[in-house]
């Protein structure tokens, strides 16, 4: 998917201004057709989890606006509550064996696709390809596992985390195992970098990462997520 200056700013819940100053500065991917920028949806979607692995800050991006690149890295913040609907709709797994990667994705799949009527070889072979081109291991003990176009046809996202029975090897950036997965899917590209961004930015909080060690039931988990939400909205208000 090519995408404009406006699709960007849209996706990433920026001004256009802010986007240009980026590109100035060479700090977001972009290419120039025809005498315009234009944005390829993976390359942006790598960069939201690349600034995340590396420990980003907000001034690191944009040190003319430091709450707006603040707000980049949230990714459409403001829709107060999306990550706990997506997780509400999901479910919560512990103790998924799998010896490898890919023998652990495809454990988890089956019990996924079962409850979202999809079919587990298909959608793990999807989640393996995009593994294939960049982990989606964070630092911490943390991964994002999710595909490169399938969405669901679906009014709704769904979030399910998936705690492993051993911490797994994950070629993450900072080089340790994981031990917490979000599998992401998506009902559109803007949900979809908008949520893959939020919970990057909850990970990277050092009292999400003591909470999840505690393996959380769903319920706890969903109270957390929405106290979560809750103090990014009162920041912006």
């Amino acid at each position: 998917m090519d995408l404009k200056i406006k699709d960007v700013a849209e996706l990433l819940n920026v001004s256009e201004t802010t986007v240009r100053r980026w590109l100035g500065d060479g700090k977001i991917p972009a290419y120039r057709l025809n005498q315009q920028y234009r944005f390829n949806r993976h390359e942006i979607e790598n960069w939201v989890i690349g600034h995340k692995k590396n420990g980003a800050s907000a001034e690191s991006l944009d040190t003319h606006s430091n709450q707006e690149s603040a707000e980049a890295l949230v990714v459409g913040g403001s829709k107060q509550f999306s990550l706990y609907r997506a997780i509400h709709k999901g479910e919560v797994l512990y103790n998924v064996p799998g010896a490898t990667k890919e023998e652990f994705i495809r454990t988890a799949m089956k019990h996924i696709a079962a409850k979202m009527n999809l079919e587990a070889d298909v959608i793990s072979d999807m989640l393996l390809e995009r593994e294939s081109l960049q982990s989606t291991g964070l630092n911490n003990g943390i991964a994002i596992p999710h595909t490169r176009d399938f969405l669901l046809n679906a009014h709704f996202d769904v979030v399910t985390v998936v705690f492993p029975e051993h911490p797994l090897e994950y070629d993450s950036l900072d080089g340790k195992p994981v031990t917490s997965l979000f599998f992401l899917f998506a009902s559109d590209d803007r949900r979809h970098l908008h949520l893959l961004a939020k919970i990057a930015h909850l990970s990277s909080q050092p009292e999400t990462l003591k909470f999840l060690q505690t393996k959380p039931n769903k319920e706890k988990l969903l109270q957390y997520i929405r106290d979560w939400e809750s103090r990014i909205q009162q920041a912006k208000e």
